[in-house]
């Protein structure tokens, strides 16, 4: 049986900023599924393991295993975690690596070999989908494969809507399984289907554009949602348009969230709110740690790590990088680079590793996740990578 591991990016701290160094780039969503979902659903099995020696031993929900890059027996494919691919993939006979636009995504190992390293030896065979060049191009892969994934899991048995709810389209593009949906909610799927899946609520007082994908348990408060897609039990109010939330994230307040990644375990403060536009309508340009990305893009708002947290009124500036770990608060405007674990914006002040690990303790079990030896052990590795040298 052939196995499949996920070979995570060499680079440390560009381009993958606020995410690098705190979770595995392959569990990050590449529009509905996770960029290792979408390999196994590409090449029809499941991970073994991800490659990450600098993330080796990460813990926290149902990811595969991550151990140290080495070298690795066939048969088995090394797949990029920097690649998301589109549908399915087919390993000619023969070939050693799969390419898109001329870059190598994965190596096939066939039985009784080895794999040393990435490599450019052997035949290749192209393999449709999209490279990522860093965090941003999370929010190109939802432009492109939103649409799509939730066209694909809108077919199949389904839920009747309650009476008092507004469809604008056709309703079958409404796949609502095992929720919970107050009357008056209105439906828009004139642009793209809408999936709703198990424990998820939807109260009064929600307009949903598709396409718009809502993960199980999620909690939909009221307000104007188009073109995103939730992680598991995030909670959403307000105004939110063409961002990604990861998992686990509490947006419970008004405010505006638009072409964004929130992090799992994010809270975001009441009317804390995102600019996605330059008043010159120009390309947006990341400042991590003082370097500057170009990311082509003309929409991007924030790209916020995991467990971070805003205050109530927060305004960032377009295409905001806020560090894992890190308290958004205090007066004057928030840096374009919130380094992580700050405490407070715009200064030099950091939070300890035992605050932080107290927060997360309080935080976890209120999505009912068990904050596990483990986890913390996980953690506390991530705080000291983080804040290593700082």
């Amino acid at each position: 049986m052939t196995s499949l591991f996920l070979l995570e990016p060499a680079t440390r701290g560009l381009p993958w900023a606020p995410f690098e160094g705190v979770r595995p780039v392959s569990e990050l969503r590449a529009g509905v599924p996770r960029i290792r979902e979408r390999w196994e659903a590409a090449l029809g099995q499941r991970t073994t393991a991800i490659l990450s020696t600098q993330l080796a031993g990460f813990t926290e929900l149902d990811e595969p295993p991550v151990r140290p890059v080495g070298p690795l027996p066939g048969p088995a494919v090394i797949a990029a975690s920097w690649f998301a691919p589109a549908g399915a993939v087919t390993v000619p006979a023969g070939a050693r690596r799969l390419t898109a636009g001329g870059t190598t995504v994965a190596w096939v190992v066939p039985a009784g070999a080895e794999w040393k390293g990435p490599d450019e030896v052997g035949n290749a065979a192209p393999a449709a989908g999209l490279l990522l060049g860093g965090s941003h191009d999370l929010l190109t892969a939802l432009d492109r494969y939103l649409g799509p994934d939730c066209d694909a899991r809108a077919g199949g048995a389904r839920d009747p809507l309650p009476d008092g709810t507004v469809i604008l389209g056709d309703a079958a593009r409404v796949a609502a399984r095992g929720a919970t949906i107050e009357p008056g909610v209105v439906f828009d799927v004139r642009g793209g289907a809408v999936v709703i899946e198990s424990g998820v609520e939807i109260r009064h007082g929600t307009r949903i554009e598709g396409p718009c994908w809502f993960g199980q348990g999620c909690r939909v408060l009221g307000g104007f949602i188009r073109a995103s897609a939730f992680g598991p039990r995030s909670v959403v109010r307000g105004e939110v348009s063409s961002s990604s939330f990861l998992g686990y994230a509490n947006k419970s307040h008004d405010g505006f969230v638009g072409n964004s990644v929130v992090g799992h375990w994010v809270n975001l403060g009441a009317g804390t709110t995102t600019s996605n536009l330059k008043n010159t309508y120009g390309p947006v340009r990341l400042d991590i740690a003082g370097r500057r990305v170009e990311t082509g893009r003309t929409n991007l708002g924030s790209l916020i790590g995991d467990h971070a947290k805003t205050a109530i009124g927060t305004m960032l500036p377009t295409g905001t990088i806020v560090g894992a770990g890190a308290s958004v608060f205090g007066e004057g405007p928030v840096p374009k680079y919130v380094y992580p674990f700050a405490w407070g914006a715009g200064n030099d002040q950091r939070q300890s590793e035992a605050g932080f690990l107290t927060i997360a303790e309080r935080v976890m079990p209120r999505r009912d996740v068990a904050f596990t030896p483990e986890r913390r052990a996980s953690l506390a590795a991530t705080y000291r990578r983080l804040t290593d040298g700082a």
